[in-house]
């Protein structure tokens, strides 16, 4: 009868220590949060990405040579900051407020590991990326 107790007991126990590995790593992923809304679900929601076009009359010049980001002041930067995780698509697909770009640096440097640069440089980053591909332009 103990064995089986035994038995039962170390059987809960591993169940157990499963489950809390599993639950362990429950961190909100901001970008697996988008998936499947659909686009321009609530603009209100910060979480909501929109996947509308830039508007006609704010015509900008893809620069080839930083993958097809616009031209502008801190293109370069965010070129190179940007590229050393993902492609310059995530970036160009983007339309978020302002608020969640600063949200996702933040969640980029905390939880991807990305290298954050100096105060300067990454206010012109930010300052490109608002300036571009934001749901508020």
């Amino acid at each position: 009868m103990s064995r089986i107790f035994s038995r039962a007991l170390a059987g809960v126990a591993a169940l157990t220590l499963a489950t809390g590995f599993a639950l362990a790593n429950t961190q909100l992923d901001p970008m697996q949060a988008l998936a499947g809304r659909p686009a321009a679900g609530n603009v209100m929601d910060p979480m909501t990405t929109l996947t509308a076009t830039a508007k006609p009359e704010a015509e900008t010049t893809a620069n080839p040579e930083f993958d097809g980001l616009p031209d502008g002041p801190g293109a370069e930067e965010t070129y190179y900051q940007c590229v050393a995780c993902h492609s310059t698509g995530i970036i160009m697909q983007q339309r978020v407020t302002d608020q969640r770009w600063d949200e996702l640096w933040v969640w980029m440097v905390d939880k991807q590991g990305m290298v954050e640069p100096d105060a300067e440089t990454k206010a012109v980053i930010l300052a490109y990326l608002k300036q571009n591909f934001s749901s508020e332009r």
